[in-house]
């Protein structure tokens, strides 16, 4: 890189690009590290617990399988009568 004791263009684009990166490496190991000690060993928000759906919001959700073809016309008779008993307060399964 040195021609007669002076570097050329390349060479001084060479060397500043080579420190930006070292620093950004730097800077990224200390996020990293930092991010890995504060961890309190939770896997991340924790998700909401599972409700369940009451017949109103499960009719819609079955006339849609029942539309991209999931599931044939007995089962879905099957199940809507199974939701609609239970939103009268059946226990019929």
């Amino acid at each position: 890189m040195y021609w007669n004791d002076h570097m050329g263009a390349w060479g001084w684009f060479a060397m500043s690009l080579t420190t930006l990166v070292v620093w950004a490496l730097i800077v990224a190991a200390g996020v990293v590290l930092v991010r890995t000690l504060r961890h309190d060993g939770a896997a991340g928000p924790a998700a909401p617990a599972p409700r369940a759906d009451s017949a109103g919001e499960a009719e819609p959700l079955l006339a849609e399988r029942y539309a991209r073809g999931e599931i044939d016309d007995e089962e879905y008779e099957r199940r809507l009568a199974v939701l609609r008993g239970h939103a009268r307060g059946s226990t019929a399964p």
